[in-house]
């Protein structure tokens, strides 16, 4: 019912910049947060920002001071702005999207497909 489409991963050298987005649409009733989470390889997920309805943010110790998460409401998207990157922020990243559906009560979690980043000289 709903699906969130992600984009704007790639190749980075270190110390670059890459913006990632991702929209979501379909039976979307109200959004209490969005966020990114990251899985590299070998490795188990992990939160590295979110965004509340609110606008209030959280991040990452790992990250703090070099991503940036926002959204845009009207267009149900949520980016994430990734500034000095280093090679330990390859992984794939998947938004997150935690709202209510039409007709259902409760707030449920829906994913993105993911997006590879690689930070690499």
């Amino acid at each position: 019912q709903v699906q969130l489409v992600e984009s704007g991963g790639g190749l980075v050298q270190p110390g670059g910049s890459l913006r990632l987005s991702c929209a979501a649409s379909g039976s979307i009733f109200s959004i209490n947060a969005m966020g990114w989470y990251r899985q590299a390889p070998g490795k188990q997920r992990e939160l590295v920002a979110v965004i509340t309805s609110g606008g209030s943010t959280n991040y990452a110790g790992s990250v703090q001071g070099r991503f940036a998460i926002s959204s845009d409401n009207a267009k149900n998207t949520v980016y994430l702005q990734m500034n000095s990157l280093k090679p330990e922020d390859t992984a794939v990243y998947y938004c997150v999207i935690n709202t209510r559906t039409m007709g259902v009560l409760n707030y449920r979690d829906f994913w993105g497909q993911g997006t590879q980043v690689t930070v690499s000289s």
